[in-house]
């Protein structure tokens, strides 16, 4: 039997990237995986990638309103939910001339506030052991270029795995970060192949490793996290990043 099997798993932005690896192998060691985007032809296109008992819907992570509907669709589809994956998120990158209001509060309602109101609405679905791992970055923990707002909101969205396993420890449910080093995913396309390049060159020289983090790598950290292996695992953060978080580069 597989090390998920009989469990139900929830992962937010889970098109592409370290959420869609986690998906194949989430689904692979047996559980039933419902993934989330914002399109649903995105949605689809994961779909034809994966094999195995998989529910897509269609959901804004940065919607904190809309984090209620998609709890309420969970409940109406399946009996609990075991694991929930924190995956889906805004990574924009700006000076701080450049921010604005509207783009700060946009970054936050996505990394920060709406995961905390998906939890609060999962309440009533979650199992008694229950798995939520909440995917930061290594931006949480030390600066770098342009990385001020993202960094502080995910510092923010793991310091939930504290003070949420101790709120809702009675009820079974235990929390986590997976937190992230450079990896590599189809997150920075869009500044095209040269840019791209340069920055993958230019993270591995910093990472103590020296080279990139795969999704494979992130979604076998998220398997042992969502497992019963790791049931005395609780409040803390799994770092796997090369070593950057830690050592002097």
């Amino acid at each position: 039997m597989g090390r998920l099997a009989g469990k139900h798993a929830l992962i937010t932005g889970g098109t592409s990237g370290i959420g869609l690896e986690t998906a194949r192998q989430f689904l692979a060691e047996g559980a039933t995986v419902a993934i989330t985007g914002r399109s649903q032809e995105r949605l689809d296109e994961a779909a034809r990638l994966l094999d195995g008992p998989l529910l897509t819907i269609v959901s804004d992570a940065g919607d904190v309103p809309g984090q209620a509907a998609l709890a309420s669709r969970l409940r109406e589809e399946w009996p609990k939910l075991d694991i929930l994956m924190s995956n889906a998120a805004d990574v924009t990158h700006l000076p701080i001339e450049d921010w604005t209001e509207e783009a700060f509060d946009r970054l936050v309602a996505t990394d920060l506030k709406a995961p905390f109101f998906l939890i609060k609405e999962l309440l009533p679905v979650f199992s008694r052991q229950t798995s939520i791992i909440l995917v930061g970055s290594i931006s949480a923990f030390v600066g770098h270029e342009n990385a001020t707002v993202y960094g502080a909101a995910k510092a923010g969205l793991l310091s939930y795995a504290r003070g949420l396993t101790y709120e809702l420890k009675d009820r079974g449910i235990r929390i986590n970060g997976l937190s992230p080093g450079p990896t590599v995913t189809n997150a920075l396309k869009p500044l095209g192949a040269e840019r791209q390049a340069a920055m993958y060159e230019e993270m591995r020289r910093i990472v103590p490793l020296h080279r990139l983090g795969t999704a494979t790598e992130l979604a076998k950290a998220a398997v042992y996290l969502a497992s019963d292996e790791s049931a005395y695992t609780a409040g803390t953060v799994l770092r796997v990043d090369g070593g950057l978080g830690e050592l002097a580069y």
